[in-house]
Order: C-alpha cells, then sequence, then structure tokens
C-alpha cells in the first residue's frame, strides 16, 4: 500500500490540509490552527499517516514543535514553499472556471471567493513526492 502523508499550509487564521499518496490526493480541506491537533489525529486514524509535509513559510517552527509534542514519532519533512499560493490560485481557476460576467476578466486579476489554502497544502504535497 503507498504510503499517506498529510499535507499541511499553516496560517494564522486558517491552514490547510491534504491526505496525499504518491497515486495523488485522496481529500483535502481548510480548519482553523487551533484544530490542527485534533486535524492530524483524524488523519492518523483515517489514513495511518506517519508522515506530516510542512510548508517552509511563516509559522512553521510554531507548527513544527506542536506536533512533535503531542506526536513524537510522526516524521516530519519541510518542503519549500516559493510560490505556492500563486500555484493554488491558478488551480483554483482551472478547477472553478469563473462564471457569469467574472469570465471577462483575466484570472490574474481575481481574487477566488473562497480560501483555497487547502490547495496550497496540495503543491506541498506534489512537491514532497516529486523530489523523492
Amino acid at each position: 500500500m503507498d504510503e499517506v502523508v498529510l499535507a499541511i499550509d499553516p496560517g494564522t487564521d486558517k491552514c490547510g490540509f491534504a491526505a496525499a499518496s504518491q497515486r495523488g490526493v485522496i481529500r483535502h480541506w481548510i480548519a482553523p490552527p487551533e484544530k490542527l491537533i485534533e486535524n492530524l489525529q483524524e488523519a492518523i486514524e483515517a489514513y495511518g499517516v506517519r508522515t506530516v509535509i510542512l510548508g517552509d513559510g511563516t509559522g512553521s517552527k510554531k507548527f513544527q514543535k506542536e506536533i512533535r509534542a503531542a506526536f513524537p514519532d510522526l516524521r516530519i519533512a519541510v518542503v519549500d514553499e516559493y510560490r505556492t499560493t500563486d500555484s493554488a490560485r491558478e488551480r483554483y481557476w482551472r478547477e472553478n472556471p469563473p462564471k457569469g460576467w467574472r469570465r471577462l476578466l483575466p484570472v490574474g486579476m481575481q481574487v477566488p471567493p473562497e480560501p483555497y489554502d487547502d490547495l496550497v497544502a496540495v503543491i506541498l504535497a506534489e512537491r514532497y513526492f516529486a523530489n523523492r
């Protein structure tokens, strides 16, 4: 069976999560940072996660400490987060093309109407598997 990892895009207001394997994404979601440990516990139970992928951006070290304190046996891999937000925004618009008058505006000038931190986590997982 493929290894399932949990990629996390840590943030101050919300965190993006993505459970993924070499074959692709199993599930992705967004939750508040206060629910980090709870979401991690659920992923461990549901998918057998033994590796957590974190972006190297703001707050990464704080989240690493929090995860290590709660789950000392988990492996933590840190992945370069450079331009993941831009890539996630592009992916959001590919998966959710603008409708109505919004389709007349270039997507590069638009901000998605909903958070896409989970897509950042998906990209972190993809980078992790691509660099193995």
